[in-house]
């Protein structure tokens, strides 16, 4: 598969100024940060998390629990895969009781947070789990809605968004690429 750049949807301030209102909502919703943990969906809803919770910290002064957890070997998925790569879940604190808000960089159709839902259950019993994606691109397969959205990027299912972050690729921002053939 082969993919052209179409249109860039967010730059580095626009994905800035998105999860610095992504975490007042947050905020907002929970009436603070008591029982609040952030969790992201590794790769890149890990490094999103991390911004999420220092932002939240820089808001409300008060630290919270952030970890990454590894859906790897809970995708509906997996036998179709060639080598899947299992990767540590980084989740160093009790998540039971806690209202957990589960970060990814793209919603599209569900699978990756059913997935995940699977997994942070396996952990303990949460409170709450709410969502924050950085965008929304539609074609649900699954009954899953995003609580926390930075951007709605509507697309046609022949259109890919990749999220890039500093962290693991040395750039922020969001593109939609257009599937070529080649």
């Amino acid at each position: 598969m082969q993919l052209r750049d179409k249109h860039r949807i967010m730059d580095q301030m626009a994905i800035k100024r998105a999860l610095t209102r992504v975490a007042h909502e947050i905020i907002e919703s929970n009436k603070g940060v008591d029982n609040l943990a952030i969790v992201g969906i590794r790769r890149r809803g890990g490094p999103l998390a991390q911004r999420l919770a220092k932002r939240i910290e820089e808001i409300e002064g008060i630290s919270i629990p952030v970890g990454i957890l590894d859906i790897t070997l809970y995708r509906d998925d997996l036998t179709t895969l060639a080598a899947p790569m299992v990767h540590r879940t980084e989740v160093y604190f009790n998540i039971n009781n806690l209202n957990i808000v589960l970060v990814d960089d793209v919603l599209y159709t569900g699978r990756t947070v059913r997935a995940a839902l699977d997994a942070l259950m396996d952990l303990g019993r949460p409170k709450s789990i709410q969502l924050a994606v950085l965008v929304d691109r539609g074609h649900r397969e699954l009954p899953i809605k995003a609580d926390f959205i930075g951007k709605n990027a509507p697309t046609s299912k022949q259109e890919v968004i990749s999220v890039y972050v500093s962290e693991l690729d040395g750039k922020d921002e969001v593109i939609i690429q257009e599937i070529v053939d080649s």
